[in-house]
């Protein structure tokens, strides 16, 4: 579960979020829509700990961010906007780094690396990666602990059409399981129908919510929201 409540950040004098307030439960996979710098990654580095919040709260698992960091973040698993790996480590090597974070045994790195389609990059440095097969890693990484919590940045990008539709579906399965899934992207035609709903910010706050079964009609060319991507 999260609730962000009357969360604000700012820039210098540049205001990215105001009294921003969002929830998303579990069972969900909720959409944050919105244009290129409208705040959609300011909010998630600040749900995932990553940079504080000028006001407000933010609440994980019934455990407030700022007075029990390590509670609210213990459950939680994200993915930035296209991840970066040390350049010289392999694919093995950086996920059986995480894995000995979160005190995983070897068959959960097994499990992800068949899942994701890694088996044949076990040996290969990051550096050599192509951009699809770093954003698969990346998808290993967030999957590795089974978190209850997935919070994803962008996590279409650089994907082929086939590997966009597992990823949709792991996420739908997860979901169902009880977990709780926020996604962020502004690829509108690339998640219409894989979601349960879709909260759109502009002025660094919720605006309105519309229906994740039918994005595109919730943005015609003619509104300001026209500036989302209309990608298939």
């Amino acid at each position: 579960m999260i609730d962000v409540i009357g969360l604000s950040k700012a820039y210098g004098r540049r205001r990215v979020l105001s009294d921003l307030a969002l929830s998303a439960r579990p069972g969900e996979v909720v959409l944050l829509v919105g244009a290129n710098g409208c705040g959609k990654s300011t909010t998630l580095r600040l749900l995932a700990g990553l940079s504080a919040p000028d006001a407000g709260r933010v609440v994980m698992g019934g455990h407030d961010l700022r007075t029990d960091p390590a509670r609210a973040l213990a459950g939680l698993s994200f993915l930035p906007q296209s991840p970066h790996f040390h350049q010289r480590l392999t694919v093995d090597q950086i996920l059986t780094f995480y894995a000995r974070l979160r005190g995983l045994p070897a068959s959960r790195v097994d499990l992800v690396r068949r899942q994701w389609g890694l088996t044949g990059y076990r040996h290969e440095i990051t550096g050599r990666l192509s951009g699809g097969t770093r954003q698969l890693l990346g998808l290993a990484v967030l999957t590795l602990p089974g978190a209850p919590i997935l919070i994803l940045d962008e996590p279409g990008l650089s994907l082929d059409p086939d590997w966009r539709r597992v990823l949709h579906a792991h996420l739908r399965e997860v979901a169902a399981a009880g977990s709780t899934v926020l996604v962020a992207t502004h690829l509108l035609g690339e998640w219409e129908g894989q979601a349960d709903r879709c909260l759109v910010l502009a002025g660094g706050q919720v605006e309105r919510e519309v229906s994740a079964d039918s994005l595109r009609d919730a943005f015609p060319f003619s509104c300001p929201a026209a500036a989302l991507a209309q990608a298939s």
